[in-house]
């Protein structure tokens, strides 16, 4: 299937969004490398082009550029923050580098309720979110000025079918972002919202059964988090015998995940092998605290675990796992020169010469996607709203060392949270809430006598896509009883601390 927007990625963090942001307005999209070739390009047959931010200055020597054939297609094209830079660099106007630096929220002037704008009132003032240091101080002769703001006199403009926006539409903190977007898929663009995650069923499905042939099988890794679940419940449905469900229970998981994930999956006919290696992980993270080092460490015992595994069923030629796209793009530059953040164990942690041959069929969705898949395939809501978990497992929330007993403390601790923001009615309003314990010990006094144990930070986000997030505003009296329970309940925890870190500048998870 061609995608009817292509996205050039210029680096942005936030290039996943606009895809993702364009995909839920009902129209297929794909990103590719800026530096992708014009016969490629034109191969594609994309009814416009959008073009990303980026952490380059456009004036500098070494910034990613396009040949200006690209804009010989005759489709639409829109730049967004460096690309908007780009295209008036490119039509000989003048950016100014590091002349308006803008960073967050910021108010935006219609000046011309036309285009990108259509259905806005002029002067009408819109709250965007703004991440820049370069502006554009002269327009390339012929263009229009469409936007603007107080710090940043060129906000956006139009020149034939080019159309530029300094601020950023994608993110959720632009207000009326999906309808700038919707001016230009359906308004400029002409196209109909006809993307639907059943399309997607049917186009992948024919994509795994080419890939894997009439008689070689798939090993599924299954983590115990709603992405590894829904992609096993994806494989039965697609291979039937051919797919094998592999569960590692390597003594990193949440309180009786295994057994919960065995029997639902059970339950819909999946059969799941539960490999026992619990002491072969904590010996290969023992003394070990850095956050990459022990990333990687799963991620080499996670892939010599299954191909030790696959050794036992004929014809097991392929290893199926969940990595969704964020994943990617925040573990290492695949498709732009975007700045690497961490690196997942089931990506950047790979070892380089793995036996098995890697097929990941949820690679270029996001999880809201997912999540909209898991309906198609009439998976259960309770397993849909589930939060998000890292594939490492709580090794990236016991910060620092990890031994038996402090995942024991978090598990715990854990649980608890769980199960009150359940109780409280909290759980789903909230994308991702989670436990960690901090590498410190604390003074307490508990019955009269002193205490010297250890701390325990929860944290709770909302977001739309775990992109970008916002830390949960707990009433007091909720929060409250969270961390007496904790306290009260778990030996060797007497301090509850709360995170109240947005992301960015924070990740969700500590590590």
């Amino acid at each position: 299937m061609k995608p009817s927007i292509v996205v050039l990625d210029f680096g942005s963090q936030y290039t996943q969004l606009i895809a993702r942001s364009i995909r839920q307005l009902g129209v297929y999209c794909e990103i590719h490398p800026y530096s992708i070739s014009f016969q490629d390009l034109k191969a594609l047959e994309p009814s416009g082009i959008i073009l990303s931010g980026g952490p380059a200055s456009v004036t500098s020597k070494t910034a990613p550029k396009v040949i200006k054939k690209f804009l010989d297609m005759s489709v639409p094209v829109l730049g967004i923050c460096y690309g908007m830079q780009l295209l008036s660099f490119m039509g000989k106007g003048a950016v100014n580098q590091g002349a308006t630096r803008e960073y967050g929220f910021a108010q935006v002037e219609i000046l011309n309720p036309d285009g990108l704008f259509l259905g806005f009132e002029k002067g009408e003032k819109l709250q965007v979110w703004m991440s820049h240091g370069d502006s554009v101080e002269v327009l390339p002769q012929g263009a229009e000025l469409t936007a603007r703001s107080e710090s940043c006199p060129v906000a956006g403009f139009q020149m034939g079918s080019l159309y530029g926006l300094q601020f950023h539409p994608e993110v959720a903190h632009t207000l009326q972002g999906d309808k700038i977007l919707s001016n230009f898929l359906f308004g400029i663009c002409d196209l109909s919202p006809d993307w639907e995650m059943e399309n997607f069923f049917h186009s992948k499905s024919e994509e795994i059964l080419r890939t894997v042939g009439e008689r070689d099988m798939v090993i599924g890794a299954v983590s115990g988090g709603v992405d590894s679940t829904l992609l096993a419940v994806f494989l039965g449905k697609i291979l039937g015998k051919r797919f094998h469900p592999v569960l590692v229970d390597h003594g990193l998981m949440r309180l009786n995940e295994a057994e919960e994930v065995a029997a639902f999956l059970g339950e819909l006919g999946v059969p799941l092998t539960v490999i026992k290696a619990e002491r072969l992980f904590l010996k290969n993270l023992a003394k070990v605290s850095d956050p990459e080092k022990k990333r990687k460490i799963i991620g080499k015992t996670f892939i010599e675990v299954f191909e030790k595994e696959c050794k036992k069923f004929k014809n097991a030629k392929f290893l199926a796992q969940g990595t969704l796209y964020p994943d990617v793009i925040e573990s290492v530059s695949v498709k732009g020169p975007s700045h690497t953040i961490k690196t997942h164990h089931n990506v950047g942690g790979l070892p380089k010469r793995m036996k098995l041959k890697l097929i990941e069929p949820f690679r270029e969705l996001f999880k809201d996607e997912v999540r909209q898949l898991g309906r198609t395939l009439g998976v259960p809501d309770w397993i849909l709203g589930r939060h998000p978990f890292p594939g490492p497992g709580l090794a990236v929330r016991v910060l620092g060392e990890v031994s038996r007993s402090r995942l024991d403390l978090l598990r715990k601790a854990d649980a608890i949270f769980v199960e009150e923001l359940k109780s409280q009615g909290l759980y789903d309003q909230i994308w991702q809430a989670l436990a960690a314990l901090l590498p410190v010990r604390a003074v307490g006094v508990m019955g009269d006598a002193r205490t010297y144990e250890s701390v325990v930070a929860l944290r709770a986000v909302t977001s739309r896509d775990g992109m970008t997030a916002d830390w949960f505003d707990f009433e007091k009296p909720a929060l409250g009883r969270i961390a007496n329970r904790i306290i009260n309940e778990v030996p060797g925890i007497n301090r509850v601390v709360y995170d109240v870190s947005s992301k960015p500048p924070a990740t969700i998870e500590w590590e």
